[in-house]
C-alpha cells in the first residue's frame, strides 16, 4: 500500500471525479449581516434521526470564516436549469445576490428565489477535514420542489441528453 503522502493529487482529483453529486449553494449571513454564498457539490446526508446534513469549505475559500462560525445556514440543491448560478455562486468577490430577490430563512439566512430543494440548518459540529472543515448541520426545516437536479461528473455538468 503506497504512503498516503505519495498520491498524485491530479489522479485523486480525477478519480473523485468519477462521483456524480448534486451541486448545491449554501448560503449564510455575516456578522454584519451580510449575505453569503458558496458553491459547493462536498454535500451529503448523515442521519434522519436527528435529520442531519454535512457539508465541506475549503480553508482557502474568502468566505471560510463565515461559514464556520455561522450558526445558521442554508443548502440549496440546484436544479438542472440552474447551471448560471452555479458558476455565479463559484466566483470569488462578486455581489452573488445582487439580482436575486431572495427571502429569509431561520435567522435571517438567505434562501434563493429558485431551487430544487432547501434545507435549513443550525450548525450543530464543525471538524478539521485536511484543507476542509466538515461542517455537519441539523436541519429545522426542508422544502422539495420536486425539480431535477443539477449534476456534476467528471468536472462536468450533465444534462438529460447527457454531459454539457
Amino acid at each position: 500500500m503506497a504512503d498516503r503522502t505519495e498520491i498524485d493529487v491530479d489522479g485523486f482529483r480525477r478519480a473523485l471525479s468519477c462521483f456524480a453529486t448534486g451541486v448545491t449553494v449554501v448560503t449564510a449571513l455575516d456578522a454584519k449581516g451580510e449575505k453569503v454564498g458558496i458553491t459547493v457539490s462536498s454535500f451529503n446526508s448523515v442521519s434522519l434521526e436527528p435529520p442531519l446534513i454535512l457539508w465541506s469549505v475549503g480553508v482557502d475559500s474568502m468566505s471560510y470564516d463565515v461559514f464556520t462560525s455561522a450558526k445558521y445556514f442554508a443548502v440549496h440543491v440546484l436544479a438542472l436549469h440552474q447551471q448560471e448560478l452555479s458558476d455565479q455562486f463559484a466566483l470569488s468577490g462578486n455581489n452573488k445576490f445582487a439580482t436575486l430577490d431572495c427571502s429569509e430563512g431561520i435567522h435571517g439566512v438567505p434562501i434563493l428565489p429558485e431551487f430544487a430543494a432547501c434545507l435549513e440548518c443550525s450548525t450543530e459540529y464543525v471538524y478539521p477535514g485536511g484543507d476542509h472543515k466538515i461542517i455537519v448541520g441539523r436541519v429545522h426545516r426542508c422544502e422539495d420542489r420536486e425539480a431535477d437536479p443539477l449534476i456534476i461528473h467528471r468536472s462536468r455538468f450533465l444534462r438529460k441528453e447527457g454531459p454539457a
